[in-house]
């Protein structure tokens, strides 16, 4: 059922279509699963058109995947995928990172360290759900120190589509005790100012990633 915030004045069809992609972002709805319209209606005590309409959106953004006779499906999410992705995001987040030394602010250089610190407990503490979330809020924080609404509009798309990837292919997050060296490198050089190391170093994290991806892809 949704929950319906009086301070909140979003049509009905965009809340209910920022909960169904919510749902397939954070894996709650797996990549395969047929979205039947009566079931996410009653789910959230709707009626089908607005979820009709949430599903078409959905579809054009890549999220899912509709066949004729057959009917709606969260899309599947291959390694091919994400290599690509990644090695847009590689650039991306290099740049942003490079941004940042030199523009960010004081209170996002102490946010910035925060949640790296918020993400090296998670990783002591073998907490799944808050390594994605601090690790995802570690580099969206960069993003937007880097001052640049373009450079911020087209991570931010990406980012929703490395969050999916997370949760499809990581819930042992595996590589969580070598991220938070490779996130105090980021951390340190854009603390010190140093634009050239913290692009160096925010290249070489998702570099490392972007090998596991293709490692997994040869073992599947």
């Amino acid at each position: 059922m949704l929950e319906f915030n009086l301070q909140d004045h979003k049509p009905l069809r965009d809340m209910v279509y920022e909960e169904i992609k919510e749902r397939i972002l954070m894996g709650k709805i797996t990549p395969g699963t047929r979205l039947m319209e009566i079931e996410l209606a009653d789910s959230m005590g709707v009626s089908r058109t607005p979820i009709r309409e949430a599903i078409r959106k959905l579809e054009k953004e890549g999220l899912v995947t509709i066949e004729a006779r057959r009917g709606a499906y969260a899309s599947q999410i291959s390694s091919e995928d994400m290599v690509a992705i990644l090695e847009v995001r590689q650039n991306m987040d290099g740049l942003a990172a490079h941004f940042a030394a030199s523009r960010a602010t004081p209170e996002q250089l102490e946010l910035l360290s925060e949640t790296f610190e918020k993400f090296n407990q998670a990783v002591i503490d073998g907490n799944t759900q808050d390594m994605i979330k601090y690790d995802t809020k570690f580099h969206k924080i960069i993003v937007d120190a880097s001052h640049n609404k373009v450079l911020v509009q087209i991570v931010e798309k990406l980012q929703e589509l490395v969050l999916r990837f997370r949760y499809v292919y990581y819930d042992d997050f595996r590589r969580a005790e070598k991220m938070p060296a490779e996130h105090k490198d980021i951390l340190e050089a854009i603390q010190t100012g140093n634009g050239e190391v913290a692009r160096s170093a925010a290249d070489v994290h998702i570099f490392r990633l972007k090998e596991l991806v293709m490692q997994e892809r040869v073992t599947r």
